[in-house]
């Protein structure tokens, strides 16, 4: 199965039955233990970003693109705060999902703005980028040719989130429980840190911040790089 393939698999996935598999779980209603499992992890990683964020005590008016926003989990929060977001997201359900969401929040449509695109045709130039629990959808080539581009949209910073291939990791996905049962989505591709960080380094940014957020069914891996 070719790249083409991947993400035309991941963009029909989540508008169709992963679209209300993962509203579900990026709400707050009722689901079950192993989606509640991933949703407080989920949740970690944005706090995290949230934290780190507003630690700079610069996000009021700061120009920020959120790669593969979802339902809008980490954009409305930064908008809250001041930021100017632009985000998009692969799926239009998941985009319309968003937009309504932060109409219901913030109480207009203007910030964020939100686009349904996928995360190679992103384009601009933004103080910050993110991209959260996207790259374990596309495998390592495809990966790198993606944080390359992400960083070429960074005029200062890329936050971005991968599921670390460590053998542990390795071992649970071969086994078919990284994302088991009804939770199960598209490929799970683990990316190895240190390829993460030499992609990074190759493109001018060297890490600053890093996390990690992990539960039952939920493992990532968080890295704050900046330009050097």
């Amino acid at each position: 199965m070719n790249v083409t393939d991947d993400k035309t698999i991941v963009k029909d996935y989540f508008n169709s039955t992963g679209f209300d598999r993962w509203r579900r779980i990026y709400g707050d209603g009722e689901v079950n233990k192993v989606q509640l499992d991933i949703r407080n992890g989920h949740q970690q990683t944005v706090d995290t970003v949230i934290s780190w964020l507003t630690a700079d005590n610069n996000l009021a008016g700061m120009t920020i693109c959120d790669a593969g926003c979802g339902v809008g989990s980490l954009s409305i929060p930064l908008a809250q705060a001041g930021a100017s977001v632009y985000a998009s997201d692969i799926s239009d359900k998941m985009v319309e999902e968003a937009k309504e969401r932060a109409l219901n929040t913030l109480g207009q449509g203007e910030n964020p703005t939100f686009a349904v695109q996928d995360l190679e045709t992103i384009s601009g130039s933004y103080h910050t980028v993110i991209c959260l629990d996207v790259l374990i959808h596309y495998p390592q080539d495809k990966a790198a040719e993606m944080i390359s581009h992400l960083c070429s949209l960074s005029q200062s910073r890329l936050i971005l989130s991968f599921a670390p291939k460590t053998f542990a990791l390795s071992i649970l996905k071969k086994i078919g429980s990284f994302f088991p049962g009804p939770s199960k989505a598209t490929r799970a591709y683990l990316h190895r840190e240190a390829d993460v960080v030499k992609i990074l380094e190759n493109n001018g940014f060297s890490v600053q911040r890093q996390s990690m957020t992990k539960t039952s069914f939920y493992f990532s891996r968080l890295l704050e790089a900046k330009r050097s």
